[in-house]
């Protein structure tokens, strides 16, 4: 909706800031490097498709991350965790985790109830594979990081393999999801979580985002394609001169 034509580089781009979480990188930290990397790019006039495409999903500039988890319209929260509120019983008890875990982890279940929904719409899984098993995309954005961020290890090959393994690359559907959500938990946080129960949460999470999903997704992508617009016209120029 915001980036026009697709490319394993934008693939790869929209996905990247999920992939840096870890290995001393902060969630935080992994969904604000967009400005920095596309920047560094820009200077470079090299690999701008995946650059923007980064710049769609973190935190800085707001992408879609932002408006879901951090702050959307007047809600508290992002949307996400906005819906998640009637879900966090629910989800405390089929995660098995402290009541302090329960809003966090039923924004999780939202955000796999909208999974189910963009998957049952088409089957992206031959992009999200391209772009993973493309060698030298992945070599060359390793470089790429390195060289800016030389103190941080990235070793993307590595970051990509790992992630393969904790999503669901086929289609969907909510036992899968809640499968691979186990996988994560248990990597997370070594906590064994009802695969059974936390199916039907997502299956119900689906149903209370249905009627206002494609609202949700119009709505934001007008607001992360101005973000990028304004970043792409000040911010740049602005980080130009720090170099």
């Amino acid at each position: 909706m915001i980036i026009k034509g697709q490319s394993d580089g934008i693939t790869l781009g929209s996905i990247l800031p999920d992939m840096l979480n870890g290995r001393g990188i902060s969630h935080y930290e992994a969904h604000s490097k967009g400005s920095e990397i596309y920047c560094f790019l820009k200077r470079r006039q090299t690999r701008l498709d995946f650059g923007e495409a980064v710049l769609t999903h973190g935190f800085v500039p707001k992408g879609l991350d932002y408006y879901g988890d951090e702050k959307y319209l007047d809600y508290e929260k992002g949307y996400c965790f906005e819906k998640a509120r009637s879900f966090i019983l629910d989800t405390i008890e089929a995660c098995n985790i402290p009541v302090e875990m329960g809003w966090w982890k039923s924004h999780n279940i939202i955000e796999m109830g909208i999974e189910l929904l963009v998957s049952s719409t088409g089957d992206y899984s031959g992009r999200i594979k391209s772009a993973f098993a493309n060698r030298i995309l992945v070599s060359e954005i390793d470089e790429i990081l390195s060289e800016l961020l030389p103190d941080v290890d990235f070793d993307l090959n590595w970051r990509v393999q790992r992630f393969a393994g904790l999503i669901y690359l086929e289609k969907a559907g909510a036992s899968s999801l809640a499968e691979k959500y186990r996988l994560q938990m248990l990597n997370k946080h070594g906590i064994e979580i009802d695969t059974k129960k936390v199916a039907s949460l997502i299956e119900r999470a689906a149903e209370s985002v249905y009627d206002e999903l494609p609202g949700f997704f119009k709505t934001v992508a007008g607001l992360v394609k101005g973000n990028i617009v304004s970043f792409q016209t000040r911010g740049v120029s602005a980080l130009k001169t720090k170099w």
